[in-house]
């Protein structure tokens, strides 16, 4: 995906959000391991497994990649969604247990979302560090045996 699709993103959303929206994108881009390509999947900045290392396709369609990790824009929050997450057990609890080591507020979260609403507090480190925990083989795998293909 080239730069000008976010910067366009980016644009297109309140300038409230725009800074912190950028680092966001650039912490994932920065730390997500080898494998996963990046794309705009469901109108958002995404990281996906591509359809040259998991034909199948998301929900076996075989034109729509796995979705990993997607990054929006909402009117009230930075939306960070990590499908890892929701089928990670550990990882998951790692998270938990993590966040009020980087951040004071409580975690505002769905079960692959999770929200930021101060785009002046948010916890880049942490989020490089969950990024970078699973591989595109780690994910694939989770992703067959959650039951969700």
């Amino acid at each position: 995906m080239a730069d000008l699709d976010v910067a366009q993103y980016i644009a297109s959303h309140d300038e409230k959000w725009q800074e912190a929206f950028l680092s966001l994108y650039e912490t994932v881009k920065a730390h997500i391991p080898k494998g996963f390509s990046e794309t705009m999947q469901y109108g958002m900045p995404s990281f996906v497994v591509p359809l040259d290392i998991y034909p199948a396709g998301y929900l076996r369609d075989n034109i729509t990649p796995l979705p990993f990790i997607s990054l929006a824009i909402q009117k009230r929050h930075i939306a960070f969604y990590h499908m890892g997450i929701y089928t990670d057990k550990d990882l998951l609890e790692w998270f938990e247990e993590a966040y009020p080591d980087h951040i004071k507020t409580k975690l505002n979260m769905g079960k692959s979302c999770i929200r930021f609403t101060n785009p002046k507090t948010m916890p880049f480190e942490l989020i490089a560090e969950l990024v970078s925990k699973v591989s595109v083989e780690e994910w694939i795998e989770q992703y067959e045996n959650s039951g969700r293909k």
